[in-house]
């Protein structure tokens, strides 16, 4: 029997076609809806509600580009479209069509390093491992 390992750094990345790009230290998810209430005239209390879009917002924090990535000239300021893949010991969890909404970065000179940045996701999709 195999034991279930617990997720490391290497776990948390970003990719894109397939490609992982970067590494990541750890993250914050949110997930927010702005559903409504129907009200009809002359009850009390609305007679229900109606589901609105979902936002997922995730920070990361201390992201690390790989080093394939690195010497491609990727730059995280001109990426657009991708994955954010978190892996547990159950299930794998991605966030699609992902857009950065907020970078922050430190670091020495030739570092590939942010220190904190914030995406919004079109999707989150959960898949269980086997």
């Amino acid at each position: 029997m195999i034991a279930n390992q617990f997720p490391t750094s290497a776990d948390i990345y970003l990719e894109l076609n397939g490609k992982k790009l970067a590494v990541v230290q750890s993250y914050s998810a949110q997930t927010t809806k702005t559903s409504s209430v129907v009200e009809a005239f002359g009850e009390s209390e609305p007679v229900a509600t109606i589901p609105g879009p979902r936002k997922h917002t995730v920070v990361l924090t201390r992201l690390y580009a790989t080093e394939e990535a690195a010497k491609g000239g990727m730059s995280f300021h001109e990426l657009e479209d991708f994955n954010l893949v978190i892996c547990k010991p159950d299930r794998r969890i991605i966030y699609s069509g992902c857009q950065w909404q907020d970078l922050s970065e430190t670091g020495k000179l030739g570092d590939m390093v942010l220190e904190k940045v914030t995406i919004v996701a079109a999707r989150r999709v959960e898949t269980a491992l086997r």
